[in-house]
């Protein structure tokens, strides 16, 4: 049988018109799996696919579909679909809806942060490279010459962090990153109007000298400050406003109750 003729057990044809599509990304996750196909690969022809699935081209054709929306593959008119050989998009996709549709709190990310961030800053601290040096200096810099720029402040802020998870050398923390950093920007843009400039880089300059001298511990122990300061922040922050909405529906209603 042809590797890529998967089956169900029985031999039986793909059941129900609303089960092929699931179905369908199973067998590809089996493909993968099995290493019959592999990152960056070109997907055969969806006439043999389809055939090979026993099933019709319009089936396959809304499987390939939800399998690009996922992020999973490239469809390029005229040249046949591809998968993709980064998979930060597919972690991407799921982790911004798994954010929107679980009404994720910033209480619930700042545990997440302090959980992985002082982690990955001491496997930085082990394995980063030149160049992975040279991004964290020049975002400091960056970061001192924003001249008040709070879109360069945030800028600056997301690819200090963003650089060390990849000099972690964790793969995956990567992908975590790109899939939580909308969520990350809320925080940040927050934490970054209530503090001046020189209070981001008393944290952001120790966490790189730590990771330049190699000191992994050190440079845990300074994320897990700098991340335990936004999340006294973000708290700070909430209060506020709770308290700011509540005076605000006082005022109103009193002079409602006034005016009565």
């Amino acid at each position: 049988m042809n590797k890529l003729q998967v089956h169900n057990r029985s031999g039986a044809t793909l059941p129900k018109k609303e089960d092929v599509t699931h179905l369908l990304i199973l067998r590809f996750q089996q493909m993968l799996n099995e290493g019959v196909l592999c990152p960056g690969a070109r997907l055969p022809p969806e006439r043999e696919l389809a055939a090979s699935f026993n099933v019709a081209r319009s089936s396959l054709r809304q499987a390939l579909k939800v399998l690009e929306i996922m992020g999973v593959i490239t469809q390029k008119i005229g040249d046949g679909s591809y998968l993709n050989a980064d998979a930060s998009a597919v972690l991407h996709v799921s982790m911004d809806f798994l954010l929107l549709l679980d009404n994720t709190t910033d209480e619930e990310l700042a545990d997440l942060r302090l959980i992985i961030e002082p982690a990955l800053a001491a496997k930085a601290a082990q394995n980063a490279a030149s160049r992975h040096i040279e991004t964290l200096r020049q975002s400091v810099t960056d970061l001192a010459q924003s001249n008040g720029d709070r879109i360069k402040i945030i800028a600056s802020d997301l690819l200090f962090h963003c650089t060390i998870f990849e000099a972690s050398g964790n793969r995956l923390a990567v992908r975590l990153f790109h899939g939580i950093h909308r969520a990350m920007l809320g925080m940040i843009t927050v934490t970054s109007q209530m503090v001046d400039l020189e209070h981001t880089i008393s944290f952001h300059k120790p966490i790189l000298k730590a990771i330049e001298r190699r000191d992994a511990a050190t440079a845990a122990r300074l994320m897990a400050s700098h991340i335990q300061d936004a999340v006294d922040l973000s708290h700070r922050d909430r209060k506020d406003r709770e308290a700011r909405a509540l005076r605000e529906y006082l005022t109103l209603n009193g002079g409602r109750l006034r005016g009565k």
